[in-house]
């Protein structure tokens, strides 16, 4: 697949952007402890594999019917990737994570899960984002390039997510003390979007 070290990156740089997930996660180590953080981390995570699937299936599906029509959802997805980049750079930064009542981390972990399942707007974006990153020109089926990125790309949520359990009690003290810093995250994310959405719009 081409520009894999180019999907990495920019996986890593929307994971990281202040948002409602990672937030959450922050959220539940601070209230619970380590152990309730890491397990919210799990089940954000895990429900990328339901947004992922959903994808490969229907992009699949919709190059097989219209190579026209996949070109222009890619660059619908194009714009919708400077869209979201121009509203991260737009962002007045991230609320404290709030303290969150006690659970029993079956209930941490299936909440996290249904959370990000039940979200409209994680499938969208994988229906516009991973359809830049495959070959269509290649031996290697559509469908099978489209679910490994989105393996990729829950391995590094899950790295990521569990940074931020583990380290909640810091990372959210450091936070507090810094306001500006998710300015700057979201910002940094934002320019990510829209280089991104720009080389998609305008490569041949």
């Amino acid at each position: 697949m081409p520009n894999f070290a180019l999907f990495l990156a920019t996986s890593l740089a929307i994971t990281f952007a202040p948002g409602p997930d990672n937030l959450q996660v922050l959220a539940r180590g601070i209230s619970q402890g380590r152990a309730a953080g890491l397990v919210a981390a799990l089940g954000f995570a895990a429900g990328v594999t339901f947004h992922t699937t959903l994808a490969a299936l229907g992009i699949a599906a919709l190059l097989r019917s219209s190579p026209l029509a996949f070109q222009i959802l890619k660059l619908a997805g194009a714009a919708y990737l400077i869209w979201i980049g121009v509203k991260a750079l737009r962002s007045q930064g991230l609320a404290a994570a709030g303290e969150r009542a006690r659970q029993p981390l079956s209930t941490v972990f299936r909440q996290s899960v249904l959370g990000n399942v039940m979200n409209p707007k994680v499938t969208l974006f994988f229906v516009v984002f991973l359809p830049q990153f495959i070959n269509t020109h290649g031996d290697q089926s559509v469908t099978l390039q489209m679910l490994e990125l989105g393996v990729v790309f829950m391995l590094q949520t899950v790295v990521v997510f569990s940074v931020f359990g583990l380290c909640a009690g810091a990372i959210g003290g450091w936070l507090k003390r810094r306001p500006r810093a998710g300015v700057w995250l979201d910002r940094l994310a934002g320019l990510t979007f829209i280089a991104i959405g720009m080389r998609i719009a305008l490569r041949d």
